[in-house]
């Protein structure tokens, strides 16, 4: 699909969903499972973003070998669901420097309708890439362990990170691209008040305007954590920056399909 074929969907019908995780990442369920909750939930669209392969130890990502597996029971489900829901193969790629990302040779062979472009990981002084998403329990011993408890040093690389997989291009949508402010919230209250942060912040935003990459407005913390990616704060200067946006419910399990979505689509119009 074209950026265009994606922001089009969005345009004409809330039923879609382009983010989604199933048994091959770290997803609760299968294929067939989500794909039935999907149409049973009134989808139109939806669509499959397995964590990508990586190249470090990753309980979270799917395995290069698991990929072919992948793509045909998108391909089967396709044809099941043909008249009923569209359903696409997508995959949401981890950016991991220069030599593994959406733009990677890898991923450009392979037959996807679209690309998620994510930062789970973040490099340490080292150079060791560290996946800093997740519970806060598992965020706070890495950054004790990996990051020397410097919260600005994550948040910094977590934003220069996502600026050169902006530069290297290769996919569609850039997924939650903020969601370092929840866990560094959590670390040191405030964080996103602080000036620099929000400086990084904006030099995001500005970034992906200029791109003209989809963003999609991540409800998968609503619930819980009464927060989306990007969070609402930023909901008026993303819009008038005239970047694209959709909704994605980013689910791992089948009833959360929907999860936050309708609320959230309701509060972007008021804007």
């Amino acid at each position: 699909m074209t950026n265009r074929e994606i922001t089009d969907i969005a345009a004409q019908t809330d039923a879609y969903c382009l983010h989604s995780h199933t048994q091959f990442c770290d997803g609760r369920a299968t294929m067939e499972e989500m794909a039935e909750a999907a149409c049973n939930a009134g989808m139109k669209h939806y669509g499959f973003s397995p964590h990508s392969p990586i190249i470090v130890e990753s309980s979270c990502n799917m395995s290069r070998d698991s990929v072919g597996y992948y793509l045909k029971e998108c391909q089967r489900l396709k044809e099941l669901y043909a008249g009923r829901m569209n359903i696409y193969a997508g995959m949401e790629i981890d950016y991991l420097g220069p030599q593994w990302g959406p733009a990677s040779d890898f991923f450009k062979a392979l037959p996807l309708d679209y690309c998620i472009g994510s930062i789970h990981f973040v490099p340490t002084r080292d150079g060791e890439y560290v996946d800093i998403d997740g519970r806060f329990e598992n965020f706070r011993w890495k950054m004790h362990n990996y990051f020397g408890d410097d919260i600005r040093w994550v948040v910094e690389q977590y934003f220069s990170q996502t600026h050169a997989m902006i530069d290297a291009g290769g996919f569609n949508i850039i997924g939650h691209f903020d969601k370092v402010g929840h866990n560094a919230s959590h670390f040191r209250a405030g964080i996103e008040d602080e000036p620099w942060y929000a400086a990084l912040v904006d030099a995001v935003i500005d970034h992906i305007a200029s791109a003209g990459i989809i963003a999609e407005v991540n409800t998968k913390a609503l619930a819980e954590h009464h927060r989306t990616f990007p969070g609402e704060r930023l909901w008026k200067k993303v819009k008038e920056t005239g970047i694209p946006l959709i909704v994605n419910s980013d689910a791992h399990f089948p009833d959360l399909i929907n999860a936050g979505r309708a609320e959230t689509i309701s509060r972007l119009r008021d804007i």
